[in-house]
């Protein structure tokens, strides 16, 4: 058996190599590093991919948010509201830029921002809600949006984790995520379900006023070289990793598509173990259904109950199995955001969360004997 890797970077290379080797040799040859046609093809191909009016690349995923709530507006003391169980760039941004940060419980089937909560938390304050689509499937962006109409407020989709997956709305209809509030960022950092070799991020908008702003933003404020008509900053996609990102772009359906034949594959091995809960998909699917859409299993995330999740931890890091905590620690209790406002029983899913769960090795190289390997020894600790 190969050796396992929490993400096989190095696997799916070599069944791209034939693309992205000559499509960084073209980059190199050119000389055109920065903003150069590889940069631009990207953008029209991802702009097609996603049914988006406009893609602006960037630097990275954390700038993507901080530039697309710039780009809106927002003013210091506003208040946005996001998830509590989630990484750190999220509210970090929303720290950085001076809004004020209002965390919010999640649901304990999906780990998305709960709506109820959202509810809770509006304020005369409130302009913005930030739903952040955790392991790669959307929040309930129906009501979401609907919420948002009805409060007059900003929604910012952080998809970092689920580019490619579809919502359906209650008609019917599916867009892609990270296209269905006024702007989206995502991540294209290499573990991502579409990364680059190293750092990339973007912003997805249909409202051609804030692209325009967005643009300059990225670049200086410029949008005529040396005239800064916008407070700017420097976040660029650079042309390498434009070409690795469009080489890889036709293969992003097939990479979520194998993601979801592994999760499929773990559900069934787990389908009996009264100590594990499987993933649930947001469309209420029992398992994941064989036209799942919705979700890209960025991670592979499970609930233990009655087990100890961190001695299970180590047992899998012991036998050879990396393993994941996402998140070991919810956001409201991070020493960089404590506040006085927060009251320990509005996060009471959260909180138990970070208790019980645990992602283990998600990938598109993953085959049947490493899955039987992890299952099994997963298992066995768990049934002693």
């Amino acid at each position: 058996m190969k050796k396992i890797q929490m993400v096989d970077l190095k696997g799916q290379y070599a069944g791209i190599k034939d693309v992205v080797n000559p499509s960084i040799q073209e980059v190199i040859e050119n000389t055109a590093f920065i903003n150069g046609p590889k940069v631009h093809d990207f953008q029209k191909n991802l702009e097609t991919y996603l049914g988006v009016k406009h893609v602006i690349p960037c630097a990275n995923g954390t700038d993507a948010l901080q530039i697309a709530m710039m780009g809106l507006g927002l003013e210091p003391g506003d208040e946005v509201i996001t998830a509590d169980f989630t990484f750190a760039a999220t509210v970090e941004v929303i720290a950085l830029l001076k809004l004020t940060p209002v965390l919010v419980d999640v649901n304990e089937d999906d780990f998305n921002i709960n709506i109820e909560a959202i509810k809770r938390a509006i304020t005369p304050k409130t302009k913005a809600i930030v739903p952040v689509h955790l392991f790669g499937q959307c929040a309930n962006m129906e009501a979401i949006m609907e919420i948002a109409k009805a409060h007059n407020l900003f929604v910012i989709e952080d998809n970092a984790q689920a580019i490619g997956a579809n919502y359906t709305y209650s008609n019917g209809a599916k867009v892609k995520a990270g296209t269905i509030g006024h702007v989206g960022a995502t991540s294209f950092f290499p573990s991502k379900n579409l990364g680059c070799y190293g750092d990339g991020g973007a912003i997805f908008t249909n409202d051609d006023d804030l692209a325009h702003t967005i643009r300059g933003i990225v670049n200086h404020g410029m949008y005529e070289r040396y005239h800064h008509d916008v407070v700017g900053v420097n976040s660029r996609l650079d042309s390498i990793q434009a070409a690795v990102l469009d080489a890889k772009l036709p293969h992003l359906d097939n990479y979520n598509k194998a993601r979801r034949n592994a999760a499929r594959k773990y559900n069934a091995a787990f389908k009996n173990i009264e100590s594990i809960t499987t993933p649930k998909t947001v469309n209420g699917c029992e398992g994941i259904c064989d036209t799942c859409d919705c979700h890209v299993f960025h991670q592979y995330t499970l609930k233990i109950k009655g087990i100890d999740r961190d001695a299970l931890a180590k047992h899998l890091n012991d036998q050879g199995i990396p393993c994941g905590v996402y998140y070991p620690i919810p956001l409201h209790r991070q020493k960089a955001y404590l506040d006085e406002r927060y009251n320990e029983a509005d996060f009471e899913v959260t909180n138990q969360l970070v208790k019980d769960v645990i992602s283990l090795p998600m990938h598109t190289e993953l085959d049947d004997e490493q899955i039987e390997y992890i299952t099994s020894t997963t298992i066995k600790f768990i049934n002693g």
